[in-house]
């Protein structure tokens, strides 16, 4: 299959789903018939009367976000538990030690923020037991979490005159039921049937056929698989990620696992114009997320597909692309496909090294994350930040035509776009805040690997990654340092809660307010005109706040690259 043809599939199949997964996910949220209900309808009954939760009972913001905060820290120290006790707990045959308290905060804050940064190596410092009850976990709960977010949002623009968003506890066990575990369970079988481990077998030593000693690590990989795509977490099992054969054996699951990627967040958008009562709403701003994907992974593709000038006489070579760094069975449009994917989505994954790409290429994922992770986003994440970028235009297309700044027929004021400026600036400021302290600290200085604009833009990619809740890295950098364990990790925190708060807060107003019927002086927020002003707004707010650290990284390595300037 040809390139082309590989990503129009993949952009096909998307839209395909995202009406029947959207018309599904709007039933689980709005209480509707599945076709799930008789064997989960029992199982959640169960665990709302062993939790003590009163489904009945709704909550105003306030509340929803106590609640989140409440939930999501108890998961932390659970997790950072876990990590500490790792030597003295079970599922452990390769005998690993605790991780050290930086990085035992660093992992829990990178799982329980959707990040999954990861300054360790899988298979050689983490249990069984660390990875399935500690990780896995984590990555179903904290996927939901922004599931819940998002439609607390939705149901802000829904409702009228109200002042609550929902229950938080329904939502949540919603989410995990209905959504993340029958998919992954599905997935997980696929992939085992792919060739995927799924065992709590003892690492196996073998000698090569050079007779040289070979460790080849086992688990319960497949699992863990299934959910680091569609919960858009990115934690792999192994070091290497999806380039490792046992995480992503074929060309089949590296398709499978970018589109699981996306899946929950291309049929969110039809979520939110079903539960709002305007499905025109929802295929508009997925076709806003979709035009930023094409234009982001044909840049990134024809970057790799030519290679540094320095070797370019190579014919060879040249015709290949650049393969420094990707694995042969996926080539340069399955490289591309997974990772432009997995930085757009807040994912995380990589099959193969950003640190090798092309600097062009490797911008373009750094800027997939800049933009807010709003090119299909996170597993709700995604919709509730390109949400705030439609609150943003509408208002600044208000102030120049002179309509009334409203959306859905509720006024957006002073306060929603207060609370909108906040959640949009939140990463940039922790992104470009601690890069500055590491650019002028020796001891973080002293973990980059290249010299020049390279090396800046190893740090500036760790804390894009880390602040806007993606986790992959840009390699080439020693992160598992005290500075970096808990920098990023702060910036982990900062990025994922700093940004609900005020989502919340912003839901909690739009809930109280009447639904205004349209009139002639009400802007029209659907259709091209309103998807071109939506991705605009978008891509002048990243220019503005992200153009300096931008030329003084990838674009000054590329143009010294073209001019014989080498570090």
């Amino acid at each position: 299959m040809s390139t082309v043809l590989l990503y129009a599939f993949f952009i096909f199949l998307l839209v395909l789903i995202a009406k029947p997964f959207g018309s599904y996910m709007t039933a689980v949220f709005n209480g509707g018939r599945t076709f799930m209900d008789p064997i989960l309808r029992p199982l959640e009954k169960g665990i709302y009367k062993i939790c003590g939760i009163k489904p009945d009972v709704e909550h105003n913001w306030q509340q929803y976000a106590i609640n989140i905060i409440l939930f999501s820290f108890v998961g932390l120290i659970l997790l950072y538990l876990i990590l500490r006790l790792q030597a003295h707990l079970p599922l452990n045959p390769q005998h690993f030690s605790a991780l050290t308290p930086d990085l035992a905060f660093n992992t829990a804050s990178s799982f329980v923020g959707n990040t999954n940064w990861q300054a360790y190596g899988g298979e050689s410092t983490l249990s069984y037991f660390s990875q399935m009850l500690g990780l896995a976990v984590q990555n179903f709960l904290s996927g939901a979490v922004g599931i819940c977010v998002a439609i607390a949002l939705i149901r802000a623009f829904a409702r009228k005159s109200e002042t609550t968003i929902g229950n938080f506890w329904v939502d949540l066990t919603r989410s995990v039921l209905w959504i993340l575990l029958p998919i992954c369970i599905i997935l997980a079988l696929i992939y085992v049937a792919s060739g995927v481990p799924q065992n709590f077998l003892s690492y196996i030593h073998a000698t090569t056929l050079e007779g040289a000693g070979q460790v080849i690590p086992q688990g319960p990989v497949a699992t863990q698989e299934a959910i680091k795509s569609l919960g858009t977490n990115g934690g792999g099992f192994f070091n290497v990620n999806s380039a490792h054969p046992y995480e992503n054996p074929t060309a089949i699951t590296n398709f499978l696992q970018a589109f699981s990627i996306f899946a929950i967040g291309a049929a969110l958008t039809y979520t939110f114009g079903k539960m709002v009562g305007n499905t025109k709403q929802g295929w508009t701003i997925l076709c806003a997320m979709l035009v930023l994907f094409i234009i982001s992974i044909s840049i990134m593709y024809n970057a790799e597909m030519h290679v540094n000038p320095h070797i370019a006489h190579d014919s060879v070579i040249s015709e290949m692309g650049n393969m420094e760094g990707k694995e042969v069975r996926f080539g340069v449009s399955g490289s591309v496909l997974y990772n432009n994917t997995a930085t757009a989505a807040s994912d995380g994954g990589v099959n193969s090294a950003l640190d090798s790409y092309m600097p062009i290429g490797g911008a373009m994922a750094l800027i997939n994350m800049i933009l807010g992770e709003v090119i299909i986003g996170g597993v709700g994440a995604g919709l509730y930040s390109i949400l705030m970028y439609v609150l943003l235009s509408v208002f600044i297309a208000g102030l120049m035509v002179g309509r009334t700044p409203e959306y859905l027929g509720k006024k957006i004021e002073s306060a929603e776009m207060k609370m909108a400026v906040i959640a949009i600036l939140v990463t940039p400021l922790c992104v470009l805040l601690f890069t500055a302290i590491a650019c002028v600290l020796k001891t973080a200085l002293a973990s980059v690997s290249n010299p020049g604009p390279h090396g800046f833009t190893q740090i500036l990619y760790a804390f894009a990654s880390s602040a806007n809740n993606n986790g992959s890295a840009f390699g080439g950098l020693n992160s598992n340092t005290l500075f970096y364990n808990i920098t990023t990790g702060l910036a982990i925190l900062f990025g994922r809660f700093l940004m609900i708060i005020p989502i919340l807060a912003i839901a909690g107003s739009l809930v109280q307010k009447k639904r205004a019927p349209e009139s002639s002086g009400t802007l029209a927020t659907t259709g091209p005109l309103f998807a071109g002003l939506l991705i605009g707004v978008i891509i002048l707010v990243a220019g503005l706040e992200f153009f300096p650290a931008l030329s003084l990284g990838p674009i000054a390595e590329h143009l010294m690259m073209n001019a014989n300037k080498l570090f």
